[in-house]
């Protein structure tokens, strides 16, 4: 019988981290350690497990200090810069990872990572028949060692795709055989290694000659007799001494004396709690669900609490629920969690509710019964709707609509695990099963589990058809969850300081954000359809154009078809344009800088912005249009911004363009139906008010309580005009200034953006910061608060972390500076907002029942109003908006209306 290959995986940890440092943004734990090297490299591991299903691996790394080819050759490696701190601090954590994983760690004084690779590597292939190796790298150094039963599988792009290399594999690259590899890197070199090979052969060179010669010592030794070219035969004669030298270098030792044995490199032996406590100490949840299983196929974390200490209940009939009840009207709190058919609650149907209100209990109330809803709801009604009977949830908002649509208003919410998780920390994955994970230790059920074992439908999620014990289960475990998280989390927000703004600000928010989603927004699909047409049209005869300018047919959504256009057949300048690591960049910002050296540019500028218009909107959004209302219906997000702000998503509404004409047309299609008018009323330069307001900057403060319009009073200010003689080209620079501040704007900045010299930029901003002095102070105190606390805040106490702040890496620091400069201003912008939509929501029923918020664009909300009633409902909600909060600067709200979204006129003299 044959015997069955074993696979034995060898990490190249060094090189992984390398590109993971490199590749993966900065990420922070929430005690600022930097992890993303950490993270890049424990994912991948992760995903070889996953796809590999290793039998043995081990983890190779270099060491500090000087190996042998350092003795041999002083400059080796000499030119490469230190990275910063971070990255060499990730190096112990990743080893407590690995050790975690019982993944052995081997390293040896005077040798590299590869030098140990290529000796377990040999050893496997010459002692054991039935090992496959497989060698986990960031580079191309090991495919010297790739053989029948030895591959090497590297990143390819970023950090997700792999490619692997076998003997064929490596010939089909360069096509020589594996071992020739050293010969060819002798002479073509190293530059990352600093190696020399021989100069002037070049890497084309360099395989001409070990293709022809097979090796560096038949080239030698044949090189007189040879046809080579004379200018080639002087290089490699003259710097023979290098290319041996190099060759030595190059070459990977395979005989570094090791004390090992295969068996401790027995992977599925590991401690599950340690894997457990190092990725709760570094914020790793999301990695969770990819934990690999045992050979017995038993989760790596077991629940804190067996099985059998659930006390978890299904009803389904009336004595059942009678008993329910009966238990329920005695709770004072309890954690609620509903179940539909899919994730639309307008058009999918409620399955289930769960309820809980002691740790490791819960109860699911089976609705998929018609009558027997009916019954439940009707009894479950009037504790759902008592305010005096407290509830907690995560995402209530979801249950909240659900239960609005079946005509129950869902009152007495005090908590929400999830909004309560981002106040805390916004950085953190707020997933149920991530919290779960972090403050319980606990691996819970997750719903794609369950989807995973029933039939797929073509749209949406098929929940129905998860047998009711285990969808009983989930729900039940959800509320369960839910309510030993509250426990949890709520002293944890309490010593954040952040309580108020939960109970105050963001739950009070919830069904005012639920009800504008229930409410929705018409569409014009007839205008849609015409204007899809339309930029067909444009599209084809742009592409007509740009085929005519490059001189031929290509792909123009193709960035390196794109660049070859440019770059090599029009051979337009690329001077200070950005490279990415496929070349040169097509991104949009890299256009803008070629806009005037080729009349192809702005055409392709246009073609992509229609091109995104047609296949993000206007072909979209009609799809969108639920059926049952004949509206579209947003989902407005809590938890998803930094800041504070809110988030639109399936669509994003928020993101739709207002600057270009093209982007105008879009707003066109949404409109107020019959007898009604959209009102618009948004915050006039908010920021810019609150930055006077918190900095107390009398200069800013006066203009704006004059009524001056800012960007001219700037300008004037700094050119020493009167306010009459501003032009709209300094106005304009003036504005640029004026908000580009806020956000951390430099002179670089300011020159790319405007008409000025780097000079001149930097002139402008520092006589920006003699008028506006107390603007500067505002700027330096918020900085060296953040370097201080490691966070900033809002005016109502919203926090964010700033975990980068302090960081040793010049880049992420100024990041994290620029957001601190802004967040506050944002942040109570949102604020604002927000608070302005609770009352508004509480107050215009008793004004005009008929009219309804609908959309909330960062800045500005949305309303639709009855015709006859616009002018009453305009001065109230504009009211409402400026008087808000009493600052030190005047709130101002501009007005407008009209039939449609992209058609609105300002509504004077309110």
């Amino acid at each position: 019988m044959e015997k069955k290959t074993k696979k034995l995986v060898l990490i190249d940890s060094n090189s992984l981290l390398h590109r993971a440092w490199h590749v993966i943004p900065a990420l922070t734990t929430k005690d600022g350690v930097m992890v993303n090297a950490v993270y890049g490299f424990t994912s991948l591991i992760l995903k070889i497990i996953k796809e590999l299903k290793p039998d043995y691996m081990i983890a190779c790394f270099d060491l500090k200090g000087k190996t042998f080819r350092h003795l041999k050759y002083k400059e080796y490696k000499a030119q490469r810069i230190k990275k910063a701190e971070e990255f060499y601090d990730q190096f112990p954590i990743a080893k407590e990872v690995l050790t975690a994983l019982s993944i052995p760690i081997l390293s040896k004084e005077g040798f590299e990572a590869d030098d140990i690779i290529g000796t377990l590597a040999k050893e496997a292939y010459e002692r054991h028949q039935d090992i496959e190796t497989l060698i986990i790298t960031g580079d191309l150094d090991t495919l010297q060692l790739v053989n029948d039963r030895t591959k090497v599988i590297t990143l390819k792009q970023g950090f997700s795709e792999t490619v692997a290399y076998d003997a064929l594999a490596v010939r089909d690259r360069y096509d020589l055989d594996p071992k020739q590899l050293i010969d060819f890197k002798a002479l073509r070199g190293d530059a990352s290694d600093n190696i020399k090979g021989v100069s002037g052969i070049g890497e084309k060179g360099a395989l001409e000659l070990i293709r022809e010669f097979g090796s560096l010592e038949n080239l030698y030794q044949k090189l007189d007799k040879s046809d080579v070219k004379e200018r080639i035969k002087i290089l490699l004669k003259e710097q023979k001494k290098d290319a041996l030298l190099s060759q030595e270098l190059v070459t990977i030792v395979q005989d570094v004396p090791l004390q090992w044995h295969l068996s401790e490199a027995n992977f599925w032996h590991y401690d599950p709690q340690a894997v457990y406590r190092i990725f709760q100490k570094l914020d790793f949840n999301s990695l969770l669900a990819r934990l690999p299983h045992d050979v017995k196929k038993q989760p790596i974390i077991e629940p804190t609490f067996a099985e059998k200490d659930h006390h978890y209940i299904t009803v389904s009939d009336s004595d059942a629920l009678d008993n329910f009840l009966v238990e329920l009207r005695e709770q004072k709190l309890f954690a609620l969690d509903s179940e539909t058919t899919g994730l639309n609650v307008i058009s999918d149907q409620i399955l289930g509710l769960s309820f809980s209100w002691n740790p490791q209990s819960g109860y699911y109330i089976n609705l998929t019964d018609s009558d027997f809803r009916e019954v439940a709801l009707k009894k479950l009604r009037p504790i759902l709707e008592d305010g005096e009977i407290e509830k907690v949830g995560h995402n209530i908002k979801f249950d909240y609509k659900v239960l609005k649509n079946l005509d129950i208003e869902l009152k007495g919410v005090v908590f929400d695990t999830l909004i309560a998780a981002y106040l805390i920390n916004p950085s953190r994955g707020l997933r149920l099963e991530e919290l779960a994970f972090s403050y319980l230790g606990y691996k819970k059920l997750k719903l794609s589990d369950l989807l995973d074992e029933v039939p797929k439908k073509k749209k949406g999620i098929n929940v129905a058809k998860i047998p009711l014990e285990k969808l009983a289960w989930y729900g039940a475990e959800d509320a369960d969850i839910c309510l030993r998280l509250y426990y949890k989390l709520l002293p944890e927000l309490q010593a954040s300081k952040n309580y108020d703004l939960l109970i105050k600000m963001e739950l009070p928010l919830m069904p005012v954000l639920a009800q504008m989603e229930l409410n929705g927004i018409c569409l014009n699909k007839a205008f849609l359809r015409k204007l899809e047409k339309k930029f067909a049209t444009e599209l084809s005869k742009l592409t007509k154009n740009i085929y005519k300018l490059a001189g031929q047919e290509f792909n123009i959504a193709s960035p390196l078809q794109l660049k070859e256009i440019l770059f090599e057949k029009l051979q337009i300048s690329s001077g200070g344009i950005k490279k990415t690591k496929t070349g040169l960049s097509t991104a949009a910002a890299e256009l803008d800088k070629m806009k005037d050296l080729h009349p192809i540019i702005p055409l392709l500028v246009e073609y992509r912005e229609l091109a995104k218009l047609q296949s993000t909107y206007v072909s979209a959004l009609p799809e969108m249009v639920n059926p049952m209302t004949n509206r579209v219906h947003t989902s407005f997000n809590q938890t998803i911004t930094t800041t504070g702000r809110l988030s639109s998503s399936d669509p994003n509404l928020q993101n739709i363009p207002i600057r270009t004409p093209l982007g105008r047309q879009i707003r066109e299609a949404f409109i107020a139906p019959s007898g009604f008018t959209l009102l618009s009323a948004d915050y006039s330069q908010i920021e810019l008010r609150l930055a006077a307001a918190i900095s107390g900057d009398p200069v800013m403060t006066k203009s704006f309580k004059n009524n001056e319009d800012i960007h001219a009073r700037t300008a004037a200010e700094i050119h020493k005009i009167p306010l009459e003689q501003v032009t709209k080209d300094i106005r304009r620079t003036a504005k640029e200034v004026n908000f580009g501040i806020l956000y951390g704007l430099g002179s670089l900045g300011l020159s790319q953006r405007t008409d000025l010299s780097r000079t001149e930029a930097k002139e402008f901003i520092a006589q920006y910061f003699q008028i506006y002095k107390k603007i500067k102070d505002y700027i330096e105190k918020t900085k060296n608060s953040a370097h201080q606390n490691g966070y900033v805040q809002t005016l109502f106490g919203r926090r964010r972390l700033l975990p980068e702040i302090n960081s040793t890496m010049p880049m992420l620091r100024a990041a994290a500076e620029r957001m601190a400069i802004n967040m506050p201003l944002q942040g109570t912008s949102a604020d604002l907002i927000k608070m302005a939509m609770i009352k508004i929501q509480t107050d215009l029923p008793k004004l005009c029942p008929e009219a309804k918020m609908i959309l909330q664009v960062h800045d500005s909300l949305v309303l639709e109003v009855p015709k006859k009633e616009l002018a009453n409902v305009a001065r109230f909600v504009k009211e409402t908006m400026e008087d808000i909060y009493k600052l030190p600067v005047p709130l101002k709200v501009d007005v407008e209306a009209g039939p449609n979204w992209g058609d609105l006129e300002k509504i004077e003299n309110l």
